[in-house]
């Protein structure tokens, strides 16, 4: 089983959603961590979450350490480029241990896709 983390800057929330639902038939066998607002829009759309802290309360440091402890597979992280964000250390923290623990980052829908093909093909080659 893979272990999936899922968060989204507030703008791109839609966007999560949209590729959730795209992506069901992959993500219904994943084992997903989300933050709360991510998560609860993504339990909305009847898939199972682990819900963590919202990101700016802390979330995102929660994923990170997750990662560290090796409980992550993926990060796909939606971040809104375009817009400030008060916990962005939390952000830059995640995304270094993504780098560090050698972990999948994909930071848009097309990079997102293009991992879970790549994991879809590797596990149907088993």
């Amino acid at each position: 089983m893979i272990n999936i983390a899922l968060i989204a800057h507030d703008g791109k929330k839609p966007e999560m959603v949209s590729f959730v639902i795209k992506s069901k038939k992959f993500l219904k066998d994943a084992k997903i961590f989300a933050t709360g607002t991510t998560g609860g829009h993504i339990e909305k759309e009847g898939f199972n979450v682990i819900k963590l802290l919202s990101g700016p309360k802390g979330g995102d440091a929660q994923i990170a350490a997750k990662i560290a402890e090796g409980e992550i597979n993926v990060v796909i992280f939606f971040r809104d480029p375009l817009d400030k964000h008060p916990h962005e250390p939390d952000v830059q923290m995640l995304l270094r241990l993504c780098d560090v623990h050698n972990i999948p980052l994909a930071t848009n829908p097309k990079s997102a896709h293009y991992i879970l093909l790549g994991i879809s093909t590797v596990l149907e080659n088993q």
